[in-house]
Protein backbone atom coordinates (compact mmCIF):
# COMPACT_ATOMS: atom_id res chain seq x y z
CA UNK A 1 0.00 0.00 0.00
CA UNK A 2 3.32 1.97 0.02
CA UNK A 3 2.30 3.26 -3.45
CA UNK A 4 -1.00 3.85 -3.24
CA UNK A 5 -2.50 7.46 -2.42
CA UNK A 6 -5.14 7.77 0.17
CA UNK A 7 -5.92 11.19 1.12
CA UNK A 8 -6.49 11.87 4.84
CA UNK A 9 -10.55 12.57 4.37
CA UNK A 10 -10.81 9.19 2.31
CA UNK A 11 -11.77 6.39 4.34
CA UNK A 12 -9.97 2.82 2.89
CA UNK A 13 -11.57 -0.05 5.15
CA UNK A 14 -9.44 -2.57 6.33
CA UNK A 15 -9.82 -5.53 4.07
CA UNK A 16 -10.56 -3.31 0.76
CA UNK A 17 -7.32 -4.11 -2.38
CA UNK A 18 -6.19 -1.23 -4.32
CA UNK A 19 -3.17 -2.22 -6.85
CA UNK A 20 -0.06 0.34 -6.95
CA UNK A 21 -0.43 3.38 -7.73
CA UNK A 22 -4.20 4.44 -7.46
CA UNK A 23 -5.22 7.43 -5.78
CA UNK A 24 -7.90 8.08 -3.58
CA UNK A 25 -9.06 11.44 -3.09
CA UNK A 26 -11.28 13.52 -0.11
CA UNK A 27 -14.60 11.96 1.37
CA UNK A 28 -13.75 8.82 -1.06
CA UNK A 29 -15.60 5.14 1.16
CA UNK A 30 -13.70 2.57 0.09
CA UNK A 31 -15.73 -0.96 2.00
CA UNK A 32 -13.65 -4.47 3.03
CA UNK A 33 -14.25 -6.51 -0.14
CA UNK A 34 -13.41 -3.99 -2.81
CA UNK A 35 -10.92 -4.39 -5.10
CA UNK A 36 -9.64 -1.34 -7.14
CA UNK A 37 -6.97 -2.16 -9.11
CA UNK A 38 -3.71 -0.60 -10.36
CA UNK A 39 -3.04 3.35 -11.14
CA UNK A 40 -7.02 4.00 -11.10
CA UNK A 41 -8.01 7.57 -9.87
CA UNK A 42 -10.85 7.64 -7.17
CA UNK A 43 -12.45 11.24 -7.11
CA UNK A 44 -14.09 13.27 -4.40
CA UNK A 45 -17.56 12.00 -2.50
CA UNK A 46 -17.13 8.23 -3.91
CA UNK A 47 -18.38 5.29 -2.69
CA UNK A 48 -17.18 1.76 -3.40
CA UNK A 49 -19.22 -0.99 -1.99
CA UNK A 50 -17.69 -4.43 -1.26
CA UNK A 51 -18.76 -6.91 -3.58
CA UNK A 52 -17.31 -4.55 -6.62
CA UNK A 53 -14.52 -5.89 -8.82
CA UNK A 54 -12.98 -2.27 -10.57
CA UNK A 55 -10.16 -2.82 -13.37
CA UNK A 56 -6.99 -0.68 -13.51
CA UNK A 57 -6.23 2.42 -14.91
CA UNK A 58 -10.01 3.42 -14.14
CA UNK A 59 -11.02 6.65 -13.36
CA UNK A 60 -14.33 7.45 -11.43
CA UNK A 61 -15.07 10.94 -11.12
CA UNK A 62 -17.29 12.51 -7.85
CA UNK A 63 -20.51 11.97 -6.70
CA UNK A 64 -20.57 8.05 -7.99
CA UNK A 65 -21.62 5.50 -5.71
CA UNK A 66 -21.00 1.78 -6.90
CA UNK A 67 -22.76 -0.77 -5.59
CA UNK A 68 -21.93 -4.87 -4.71
CA UNK A 69 -22.47 -6.31 -7.67
CA UNK A 70 -21.05 -3.58 -10.14
CA UNK A 71 -17.69 -5.08 -12.40
CA UNK A 72 -15.47 -2.45 -14.13
CA UNK A 73 -12.68 -3.37 -16.32
CA UNK A 74 -9.57 -2.03 -17.81
CA UNK A 75 -9.45 1.70 -18.71
CA UNK A 76 -12.63 3.02 -17.93
CA UNK A 77 -14.44 6.17 -17.77
CA UNK A 78 -16.88 6.94 -15.35
CA UNK A 79 -18.36 10.48 -15.52
CA UNK A 80 -19.43 12.76 -12.59
CA UNK A 81 -22.62 11.77 -10.82
CA UNK A 82 -23.04 8.14 -12.76
CA UNK A 83 -25.71 6.13 -11.31
CA UNK A 84 -25.49 2.61 -10.71
CA UNK A 85 -28.12 0.63 -9.89
CA UNK A 86 -27.97 -3.35 -8.57
CA UNK A 87 -31.73 -4.09 -7.22
CA UNK A 88 -34.54 -4.88 -10.39
CA UNK A 89 -37.36 -4.81 -7.31
CA UNK A 90 -35.90 -1.81 -4.18
CA UNK A 91 -38.08 -1.70 -1.80
CA UNK A 92 -38.27 -5.37 -0.77
CA UNK A 93 -37.60 -6.51 2.61
CA UNK A 94 -35.46 -9.04 1.93
CA UNK A 95 -31.95 -9.07 0.83
CA UNK A 96 -30.90 -10.96 -2.22
CA UNK A 97 -28.17 -13.46 -1.62
CA UNK A 98 -26.26 -12.20 -4.85
CA UNK A 99 -26.91 -9.24 -7.04
CA UNK A 100 -26.84 -9.42 -10.16
CA UNK A 101 -24.08 -8.58 -11.90
CA UNK A 102 -23.49 -4.90 -14.00
CA UNK A 103 -20.24 -5.45 -16.37
CA UNK A 104 -18.71 -2.04 -17.91
CA UNK A 105 -16.17 -3.58 -20.14
CA UNK A 106 -12.62 -2.28 -20.92
CA UNK A 107 -12.52 1.35 -22.47
CA UNK A 108 -16.10 1.84 -22.29
CA UNK A 109 -16.60 5.32 -21.09
CA UNK A 110 -20.40 6.82 -18.96
CA UNK A 111 -20.86 10.44 -19.55
CA UNK A 112 -21.71 12.52 -16.29
CA UNK A 113 -25.15 11.98 -14.87
CA UNK A 114 -25.94 8.38 -16.75
CA UNK A 115 -28.16 5.68 -15.14
CA UNK A 116 -27.47 2.16 -15.75
CA UNK A 117 -30.08 -0.33 -14.64
CA UNK A 118 -29.09 -3.69 -12.61
CA UNK A 119 -27.96 -6.27 -14.63
CA UNK A 120 -26.68 -5.26 -18.07
CA UNK A 121 -23.89 -5.05 -19.82
CA UNK A 122 -21.71 -2.03 -21.48
CA UNK A 123 -19.44 -3.59 -23.91
CA UNK A 124 -15.92 -2.76 -24.82
CA UNK A 125 -15.05 0.99 -26.12
CA UNK A 126 -18.94 1.72 -26.16
CA UNK A 127 -19.58 5.45 -25.17
CA UNK A 128 -22.82 6.24 -22.97
CA UNK A 129 -23.81 9.96 -23.55
CA UNK A 130 -24.43 12.32 -20.64
CA UNK A 131 -27.83 11.37 -19.17
CA UNK A 132 -28.99 8.36 -20.55
CA UNK A 133 -31.10 6.01 -19.15
CA UNK A 134 -29.40 2.45 -19.79
CA UNK A 135 -32.00 0.39 -20.02
CA UNK A 136 -30.76 -2.71 -21.91
CA UNK A 137 -26.86 -4.27 -23.00
CA UNK A 138 -24.85 -1.63 -24.81
CA UNK A 139 -22.50 -3.66 -27.56
CA UNK A 140 -19.20 -2.98 -27.88
CA UNK A 141 -18.29 0.33 -29.89
CA UNK A 142 -21.87 1.68 -29.63
CA UNK A 143 -22.46 5.24 -29.37
CA UNK A 144 -25.78 5.34 -27.42
CA UNK A 145 -27.97 8.35 -25.87
CA UNK A 146 -31.44 9.68 -24.87
CA UNK A 147 -34.01 8.27 -22.32
CA UNK A 148 -34.36 5.14 -22.91
CA UNK A 149 -30.89 5.10 -23.98
CA UNK A 150 -30.49 4.02 -28.25
CA UNK A 151 -27.69 3.66 -30.76
CA UNK A 152 -26.95 6.63 -32.48
CA UNK A 153 -23.49 5.65 -33.78
CA UNK A 154 -20.52 3.57 -33.40
CA UNK A 155 -17.12 5.08 -31.77
CA UNK A 156 -15.23 3.50 -35.37
CA UNK A 157 -17.51 3.47 -37.66
CA UNK A 158 -15.77 3.47 -41.40
CA UNK A 159 -16.75 4.90 -44.74
CA UNK A 160 -18.34 2.25 -47.97
CA UNK A 161 -16.01 2.61 -49.93
CA UNK A 162 -17.25 0.53 -53.31
CA UNK A 163 -17.27 2.61 -56.54
CA UNK A 164 -20.94 2.93 -58.05
CA UNK A 165 -20.19 1.02 -60.79
CA UNK A 166 -19.15 -1.91 -59.05
CA UNK A 167 -21.57 -1.91 -56.20
CA UNK A 168 -24.57 -3.99 -58.09
CA UNK A 169 -21.55 -6.71 -58.73
CA UNK A 170 -20.64 -6.86 -55.10
CA UNK A 171 -23.83 -7.47 -54.19
CA UNK A 172 -24.48 -10.51 -56.01
CA UNK A 173 -20.32 -11.96 -55.30
CA UNK A 174 -20.66 -11.98 -51.66
CA UNK A 175 -23.11 -10.68 -49.06
CA UNK A 176 -22.16 -6.99 -47.50
CA UNK A 177 -23.82 -3.99 -47.14
CA UNK A 178 -23.62 -2.08 -50.60
CA UNK A 179 -25.74 1.63 -51.23
CA UNK A 180 -26.68 1.26 -54.75
CA UNK A 181 -27.69 4.04 -57.11
CA UNK A 182 -31.10 3.11 -58.90
CA UNK A 183 -31.48 3.51 -62.88
CA UNK A 184 -33.45 7.10 -63.40
CA UNK A 185 -35.22 8.21 -66.49
CA UNK A 186 -35.28 11.66 -66.47
CA UNK A 187 -37.38 13.98 -69.05
CA UNK A 188 -39.59 16.92 -68.94
CA UNK A 189 -42.59 15.12 -67.32
CA UNK A 190 -40.36 14.63 -64.77
CA UNK A 191 -38.38 11.35 -63.43
CA UNK A 192 -39.10 7.38 -63.20
CA UNK A 193 -37.11 4.81 -60.97
CA UNK A 194 -36.66 1.98 -62.30
CA UNK A 195 -36.17 -1.39 -60.36
CA UNK A 196 -35.79 -5.07 -62.15
CA UNK A 197 -36.26 -7.83 -59.28
CA UNK A 198 -34.58 -10.39 -61.00
CA UNK A 199 -31.56 -8.53 -62.33
CA UNK A 200 -31.41 -5.29 -59.94
CA UNK A 201 -31.51 -7.05 -56.72
CA UNK A 202 -29.79 -10.15 -55.40
CA UNK A 203 -32.77 -11.76 -54.13
CA UNK A 204 -36.65 -11.31 -55.44
CA UNK A 205 -38.69 -9.70 -53.29
CA UNK A 206 -41.45 -11.62 -51.32
CA UNK A 207 -42.47 -8.52 -48.45
CA UNK A 208 -42.90 -4.61 -49.22
CA UNK A 209 -43.60 -2.39 -45.88
CA UNK A 210 -43.43 1.47 -45.37
CA UNK A 211 -42.13 3.20 -42.24
CA UNK A 212 -43.34 6.83 -41.83
CA UNK A 213 -45.00 9.46 -39.80
CA UNK A 214 -41.82 8.15 -36.88
CA UNK A 215 -41.49 11.13 -34.26
CA UNK A 216 -38.84 12.84 -33.33
CA UNK A 217 -35.82 11.18 -31.53
CA UNK A 218 -37.26 8.00 -31.68
CA UNK A 219 -35.24 4.98 -33.47
CA UNK A 220 -36.59 1.87 -35.60
CA UNK A 221 -34.88 -1.81 -36.22
CA UNK A 222 -32.09 -2.57 -33.49
CA UNK A 223 -31.79 -5.98 -34.90
CA UNK A 224 -30.91 -8.40 -37.00
CA UNK A 225 -32.02 -11.25 -39.44
CA UNK A 226 -30.46 -14.48 -40.05
CA UNK A 227 -31.68 -15.33 -43.18
CA UNK A 228 -33.67 -12.09 -44.42
CA UNK A 229 -32.30 -9.75 -47.04
CA UNK A 230 -33.72 -6.21 -47.37
CA UNK A 231 -33.49 -3.55 -49.63
CA UNK A 232 -34.43 -0.08 -47.80
CA UNK A 233 -35.01 3.18 -50.28
CA UNK A 234 -36.47 6.05 -48.65
CA UNK A 235 -38.43 7.56 -50.80
CA UNK A 236 -39.04 10.97 -48.83
CA UNK A 237 -37.14 12.60 -46.68
CA UNK A 238 -34.26 11.40 -44.95
CA UNK A 239 -33.02 8.67 -42.39
CA UNK A 240 -29.50 7.29 -41.06
CA UNK A 241 -28.72 3.45 -40.74
CA UNK A 242 -26.06 2.74 -38.41
CA UNK A 243 -24.72 -0.94 -39.58
CA UNK A 244 -22.39 -3.73 -38.12
CA UNK A 245 -21.58 -7.23 -39.57
CA UNK A 246 -19.83 -8.08 -36.72
CA UNK A 247 -16.37 -6.89 -37.69
CA UNK A 248 -16.65 -2.79 -39.33
CA UNK A 249 -19.74 -0.99 -38.33
CA UNK A 250 -20.78 2.03 -40.75
CA UNK A 251 -23.19 4.78 -41.28
CA UNK A 252 -25.84 5.34 -44.12
CA UNK A 253 -27.71 8.28 -44.76
CA UNK A 254 -30.62 7.65 -46.98
CA UNK A 255 -32.32 10.56 -48.56
CA UNK A 256 -32.53 10.16 -52.42
CA UNK A 257 -35.76 7.91 -54.03
CA UNK A 258 -33.18 6.40 -56.35
CA UNK A 259 -30.90 5.52 -54.35
CA UNK A 260 -31.14 1.95 -52.04
CA UNK A 261 -29.42 -0.31 -49.58
CA UNK A 262 -28.97 -3.68 -49.67
CA UNK A 263 -29.22 -4.91 -46.15
CA UNK A 264 -27.58 -8.72 -46.30
CA UNK A 265 -28.26 -11.26 -43.60
CA UNK A 266 -26.75 -11.52 -40.63
CA UNK A 267 -26.22 -7.53 -40.37
CA UNK A 268 -27.33 -5.58 -37.58
CA UNK A 269 -29.13 -2.56 -38.26
CA UNK A 270 -30.54 0.32 -36.64
CA UNK A 271 -32.69 3.56 -37.60
CA UNK A 272 -32.09 6.91 -36.53
CA UNK A 273 -32.52 10.48 -37.41
CA UNK A 274 -35.97 10.10 -39.25
CA UNK A 275 -36.80 13.75 -40.76
CA UNK A 276 -40.71 14.58 -39.58
CA UNK A 277 -41.48 13.38 -43.63
CA UNK A 278 -39.58 10.61 -44.19
CA UNK A 279 -41.04 7.67 -45.87
CA UNK A 280 -38.50 4.35 -45.93
CA UNK A 281 -39.53 2.10 -48.27
CA UNK A 282 -37.94 -1.77 -47.21
CA UNK A 283 -38.20 -4.92 -50.25
CA UNK A 284 -38.06 -7.76 -47.67
CA UNK A 285 -36.57 -11.45 -49.56
CA UNK A 286 -38.81 -13.27 -46.64
CA UNK A 287 -42.03 -13.17 -45.05
CA UNK A 288 -42.43 -11.82 -41.54
CA UNK A 289 -41.13 -14.76 -39.04
CA UNK A 290 -40.28 -13.74 -35.80
CA UNK A 291 -38.02 -16.56 -35.38
CA UNK A 292 -35.96 -14.92 -37.71
CA UNK A 293 -35.08 -11.80 -35.46
CA UNK A 294 -32.46 -11.40 -33.61
CA UNK A 295 -32.95 -8.74 -31.00
CA UNK A 296 -30.10 -8.37 -28.74
CA UNK A 297 -26.73 -7.09 -29.92
CA UNK A 298 -24.49 -9.06 -27.68
CA UNK A 299 -26.25 -12.43 -29.26
CA UNK A 300 -25.76 -11.38 -32.40
CA UNK A 301 -21.87 -10.80 -32.17
CA UNK A 302 -21.67 -14.14 -30.99
CA UNK A 303 -23.77 -15.47 -33.92
CA UNK A 304 -21.74 -14.35 -36.52
CA UNK A 305 -18.68 -15.75 -35.29
CA UNK A 306 -19.52 -18.58 -36.71
CA UNK A 307 -19.69 -17.21 -40.22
Amino acid sequence: MRSVFIHEKAIVEEGAQLGEGTRVWAFAHILPGAVVGAGCNICDHTFIENDVRVGDRVTVKSGVFIWDGVRIGDDVFIGPNVTFTNEKYPGRQNRPEKYVETVVEAQASVGANATILPGLTIGRKAMVGAGAVVTRNVPPYAIVVGSPACIVGWVDKEEETCEPEDQLSVMKMRPRVVQNELKTVNDKRGALVELDFEQGLPFVPKRLFYIFGVPSGVGRGGHAHKECHQFLVCLKGSVTLHTDDGSTRREYVLDKPNTGLYLPPPTWGRLTNFSADAVLMVLASHPYDAGDYIRDQLEFLEYVKAF
